[in-house]
């Protein structure tokens, strides 16, 4: 489906919620405290900037009592060029968050991967993409990575797991590009990176990587990635559940300065 018609449906729902929000006789920052988003969201939404997320618009219906339209139109909306619905919807969110825990077990997250990793994730996908589907997907990737350098940037933790940093996806010299990354970055402000060690005997990640995040509403969602797709997390007591098991996580891995030894070590290796 090409992005012209794409950003047409996305304009013409726009206005209707437009026309549903002014027939209710609510100004945009009023819808958006009833919906816990920001006024920007509603805003970008109704000028078709920005794609009407299925929570949101479920969210929507029952506060302006569209009987299910604005819901029905995200259903029919095409699907995006580059990403999958729930990826554009964590991409937003990631985006727009004023904290962010990520538990890495299989590869980096995508905010600490260089431009070579990243490419090489991607290559290793099956069914294969074509290389022009990579190159878009990884400067997407890279892009997203401007939030580290706002002004205000999210407050940002992160638990890998040892063997994540073993990977030698793409080769040697891409393996020794990224530690040197990490090892850059580990140092910004606001950001910590700490690793799980092989030889912990505790592990409370096992069941698989995810992601938390603190909306500038202090919503509190949860990100659950896996082999078939992803999905979110919003119901607070499984939010709960994962963040005492991030918890956990940060309490088992090494402390921010001894990570940073490992990775010392990790590069005096190679």
């Amino acid at each position: 489906m090409n992005s012209k018609k794409n950003r047409s449906t996305m304009r013409m729902l726009g206005k209707q919620l437009q026309a549903a929000r002014r027939a209710a006789g609510y100004t945009q920052r009023q819808l958006s405290e009833l919906a816990l988003v920001d006024e920007e969201t509603i805003a970008s939404v109704e000028q078709g900037r920005r794609r009407l997320m299925p929570d949101l618009a479920s969210t929507l219906d029952r506060i302006l009592d569209t009987k299910g339209t604005l819901e029905a139109g995200v259903e029919n909306l095409p699907e995006i060029d580059q990403f999958p619905l729930y990826a554009e919807q964590y991409m937003q969110q990631e985006g727009e968050a004023v904290s962010l825990s990520f538990y890495a077990s299989n590869v980096l997250p995508g905010l600490l991967q260089t431009e070579a990793y990243a490419r090489a994730v991607l290559r290793e996908r099956v069914p294969a993409y074509d290389e022009d589907e990579i190159e878009t997907k990884t400067a997407g990737r890279v892009k997203r990575q401007e939030i580290l350098e706002r002004k205000y940037p999210p407050t940002l933790s992160f638990v890998v797991w040892e063997p994540v940093l073993h990977i030698r996806v793409g080769g040697p010299q891409v393996r020794r590009e990224q530690l040197l990354h990490l090892r850059e970055i580990a140092e910004l402000p606001g950001l910590t990176l700490q690793i799980l060690p092989l030889d912990s005997p505790s592990h409370a990640g096992l069941d698989g990587p995810f992601v938390l995040l603190e909306t500038p509403l202090h919503q509190h969602l949860a990100y659950v990635e896996g082999q078939r797709g992803s999905q979110w997390v919003s119901d607070a007591d499984e939010v709960s559940f994962l963040a005492r098991k991030y918890a956990m996580l940060r309490t088992q891995a090494l402390s921010k300065q001894e990570s940073l030894g490992l990775l010392d070590r990790l590069l005096g290796d190679q």
